[in-house]
């Protein structure tokens, strides 16, 4: 389980930043930031972990649990489909995860940040490959980021119902490759990606359009 030991080992402000979504065939990639100004609440600690771990239920009481904690300090940050193509998407998740920073309401004076890229950002910066399995404030950003996105992409299925992004979150299910050979792109998904562009290389259908 995270523990809040690597943020202990800073002065001043320690914000944990994570991204979710570079693998989806669709929709953007989101980021995250997460201080904590008065350490984290036992009760609260224990619902924290990497967003991965977590079921669906798991990281929606730990999300609401974020939201109503006075000590914690949330920003959430995304990069496009059309930034994603024009960036590439490991540079738009450096993006996002730099906006969610400069969301925060103060600054931070350290970023303590999920993996081994640093982000554009003009704090100290520590990288913690791993780290939403860490550090406490990390594991708060990956959820916070996981839960949101998926929130999202509910909203998106519910304009184009044909993906199933309500259960995949965009992601390369079997359903959701057969829905896009079947039915073709639509505006929110990553046609600069190799295994979409793949897919529709062959017969490009029309694009779908959302309901009105």
């Amino acid at each position: 389980m995270p523990d809040y030991s690597h943020e202990s080992q800073h002065q001043g402000r320690v914000a944990g930043v994570d991204e979710v979504g570079r693998g989806p065939l669709a929709g953007p990639v989101m980021a995250a930031a997460v201080v904590f100004t008065a350490g984290v609440p036992p009760a609260l600690a224990g619902l924290l972990d990497d967003s991965k771990k977590l079921t669906a239920a798991q990281r929606e009481a730990a999300y609401a649990a974020l939201l109503a904690c006075p000590s914690a300090e949330i920003a959430v940050a995304a990069a496009s489909v059309a930034e994603i193509a024009r960036l590439n998407i490991l540079h738009a998740a450096m993006l996002a995860m730099a906006r969610a920073v400069l969301r925060l309401p103060t600054p931070p004076d350290v970023a303590l940040v999920d993996g081994n890229r640093k982000p554009p950002l003009t704090c100290h910066i520590r990288c913690v490959v791993g780290g939403d399995a860490l550090c406490l404030s990390i594991a708060a950003a990956s959820i916070v980021a996981k839960v949101v996105r998926d929130r999202a992409m509910v909203r998106l299925s519910a304009r184009f119902p044909l993906y199933g992004w309500d259960s995949n979150a965009g992601y390369a299910t079997g359903a959701h490759r057969r829905a896009l050979l079947a039915h073709g792109a639509t505006p929110h998904h990553r046609e600069a990606f190799g295994t979409v562009r793949g897919m529709l290389t062959d017969v490009i259908p029309p694009r779908v359009e959302s309901k009105t």
